[in-house]
């Protein structure tokens, strides 16, 4: 067991200072309730042009609750959704939620394979999908338990595939009378996201309504209440399928009465148009939808000063694109820190605080975080000192579905093991530095990747950068470095090491570099060096010898 010392950061919330949040026992959609009863003429959402306001929001998943009635949708069971960031997505999530069920995000770039694994591990009987997508469900149907397929099409007049139910067609001729069912907030799965977590295996986090709301408004007061209810506009271009995009986007934006603006799949052009032309005033992301800003050629030519905050998740944000991004808009954009197992945000740097460059920022509210040994997890560690992060916290999920020894493995006495090397200052502010699986070693010395991509990413001719390990008959592993260069810049493998050599002990410095026109990425930007890694395996195999 952790022994529970004081934590710095709690003086910010201790009593006489500052009271812990008080976090109501409702269901998620209630966020949604309120603002239709505050604000019902305030617009809910903007879709390439069209605008939704909530009271028309509203009556339509009042309708999906009762048409998922209809077709026999009862308390808990799970309705997939695999649509991209679109105002049919909304009134799915909160309609399957008002029915009594439980969402199960479905990624819009999955495969036959991988739909039929979440479906029928989830035990889904009904899905959502986009019409352009169907063919990949048809494919799969007989082999999952699926009765009931609503296919979204986000062109007027599309006619539905047969053996499926249109979207429009439903909404359009329901009536507003959603069922009536009692929700048990802390006990009750809103969401089954799936995450491959520390092991690789796809598993459903099971997300309660009350680990929702606690986490909706947990980044809600991160932002040291500076939102304008009824007036803040959120640009939704990290996907909505995702949790830092249903948290920190769709549900908060819902809890404080804002505009979603929603990009359907990340085009630069598209985002840099909709800041120009609709002037969001939050823009949660990812690094490299940051980075895609800076390297845009015609930047100058949009106006993107509506930016207030930004708030940088997913994968770790470069020191150098935090302070070219704010020179570049007048915002602020600070890195923060989540995982899928916790609603997903954990830690965020303070806008309005002190922030230290490179660190995740200090747990949010009523949020404990603690540095433990790598060899046994039981051992705390000091300030200064790196082991591995743990977590616990009200936004912490209630376990993996149907995975008990997975959810023993990783929820061990009250903590959420997160599998992410760190350490924490005598202040609180927790510096990731790195992944247990991504660390290199190399002749005896532990490298981590993100020491090395920060150095990368100061020179000025590169983008992007990842780094990872390969073998080496000498050290054991070597540091290969991956690196895409800025449009119309030119390095050689020569002068990147010498630039590294200069600023990294040698160790760190990196023996081999590739350079690449893209690296392999998430949906929502994240730099999968496991496909590096794959890749390096599938090389080293085909070479004579393998």
């Amino acid at each position: 067991m952790i022994p529970g010392k004081e934590r710095p950061w709690l003086k910010n919330y201790a009593p006489g200072v500052r009271p812990r949040l008080d976090y109501p026992e409702m269901p998620l959609y209630r966020f949604l309730d309120d603002a239709v009863a505050g604000y019902p003429e305030a617009v809910a959402a903007v879709f390439f042009g069209t605008e939704l306001t909530y009271r028309s929001l509203g009556n339509m998943v009042d309708k999906m609750a009762g048409v998922l009635a209809g077709m026999g949708v009862k308390k808990g069971d799970r309705v997939a959704i695999m649509l991209p960031n679109c105002p049919q997505l909304v009134v799915s999530y909160y309609g399957v939620l008002k029915a009594g069920a439980v969402v199960v995000m479905t990624n819009p770039m999955y495969m036959e394979k991988e739909i039929t694994h979440q479906l029928n591990d989830a035990g889904a009987e009904t899905i959502i999908v986009l019409d352009l997508l169907y063919s990949r469900v048809q494919n799969v149907r007989e082999s999952t338990a699926l009765k009931n397929v609503i296919v979204v099409s986000l062109f007027p007049g599309t006619s539905v595939p047969d053996n499926t139910i249109g979207f429009d067609e439903l909404i359009n001729q329901a009536e507003p009378e959603p069922p009536q069912v009692k929700i048990e907030p802390k006990v009750d799965p809103a969401l089954l996201q799936y995450t491959g977590g520390t092991t690789g295996v796809a598993k459903g986090a099971m997300l309660t309504h009350y680990n929702l709301v606690v986490n909706t408004i947990q980044c809600k007061e991160v932002t040291g209440g500076n939102f304008q209810p009824g007036e803040e506009k959120i640009l939704e271009v990290v996907p909505l399928f995702h949790v830092y995009g249903m948290t920190a986007g769709m549900n908060l934006a819902v809890a404080v009465a804002g505009a979603q603006i929603l990009i359907p799949r990340f085009e630069i052009d598209w985002v840099l148009q909709a800041i120009n032309d609709c002037r969001p005033t939050i823009f949660p992301g990812a690094p490299t939808i940051y980075i895609a800003v800076l390297n845009h050629p015609k930047v100058g030519e949009y106006d993107i000063s509506s930016i207030k905050f930004c708030i940088s998740g997913s994968a770790s944000l470069p020191v150098e694109v935090a302070a070219q991004f704010e020179k570049l808009t007048g915002g602020k954009l600070v890195e923060g820190y989540g995982l899928t197992e916790a609603s997903p945000v954990v830690a965020v740097n303070p806008l309005f605080g002190v922030r230290k460059p490179g660190s995740i920022g200090q747990p949010v509210p009523d949020t404990d975080c603690c540095i433990v040994d790598l060899e046994t997890g039981e051992k705390e560690l000091p300030a200064g000192e790196t082991g591995e992060l743990i977590v616990r916290g009200p936004q912490v999920m209630k376990g993996y579905w149907n995975m008990p020894e997975e959810t023993a493995l990783t929820l061990r006495n009250g903590w959420l093991y997160t599998g992410d090397i760190a350490r924490m200052d005598e202040d609180g502010y927790i510096f990731i530095v790195d992944r247990k699986k991504d660390l290199i070693i190399a002749g005896g010395f532990n490298i981590y990747p993100r020491d090395v991509e920060e150095v990368l990413y100061e020179h000025p001719g590169v983008a992007e950068a990842a780094v990872i390990g390969v073998p080496d008959e000498y050290r054991g592993e070597t540091v290969k470095a991956f690196v895409v260069l800025k449009e119309g810049e030119t390095a050689a493998a020569e002068e990147i090491i010498a630039f590294c050599r200069e600023r990294l002990a040698a160790y760190k410095v990196p023996r081999i570099v590739e350079f690449r026109e893209q690296l392999p990425k998430t949906i929502i930007g994240k730099v999968l060096r496991r496909v590096l890694m794959e890749e390096e395996e599938a090389k080293r195999q085909a070479a004579p010898g393998g």
